[in-house]
């Protein structure tokens, strides 16, 4: 699953030059916590950061970026192991934990590149700005991550069956 996330990243929608995209890279780390559970949730959600970090060039930002951006961020999609027969819950919880990292990276990693306006908005404090730039793409991949888990978790074809 984690390999298949690599490959979905590359499929990508990318909103901002700075970084955060709307893809489908959640999904099968969503799946494959609900079927593992947690713990093995949380680990491929690590190793998946770490190799999106690599693919991405997300090195050259330092080492808080890899991990915050990359790998903390990720394995906070595991905690959708929490609930395996529940995929809605699954989805926003993994997508709920994941976006506070995104934010706070964006205010300690990314602050100095934080514009004067955004959306139209004039920007002068660096928590709503993460916020705003971070919950823009969020929203979007939660979404999808919302529809899609629910319809492959049911569908009997694939046997995606919940531990």
């Amino acid at each position: 699953m984690t390999a298949l996330s690599a490959a979905l990243s590359f499929l990508a929608l990318r909103l901002w030059p700075q970084g955060g995209s709307v893809d489908l890279v959640m999904i099968p780390l969503i799946l494959f916590a609900i079927r593992q559970g947690t713990l093995w949730g949380i680990g491929a959600g690590f190793v998946y950061g770490l190799i999106d970090c690599i693919l991405s060039g997300g090195i050259g930002w330092g080492w808080q970026s890899i991990l915050l951006d990359y790998t903390v961020a990720y394995a906070m999609v595991g905690l959708a192991g929490l609930f395996p027969r529940r995929p809605l819950a699954a989805v926003l919880t993994a997508s709920a934990a994941r976006l506070p990292i995104h934010i706070l990276a964006g205010v300690l990693v990314w602050s100095s590149s934080m514009p004067a306006e955004f959306l139209g908005m004039p920007m002068t404090n660096i928590w709503w700005y993460s916020l705003l730039y971070n919950g823009s793409y969020m929203v979007l991949n939660a979404l999808l991550a919302g529809i899609l888990v629910p319809l492959l978790l049911n569908n009997p074809r694939l046997q995606l069956k919940r531990r």
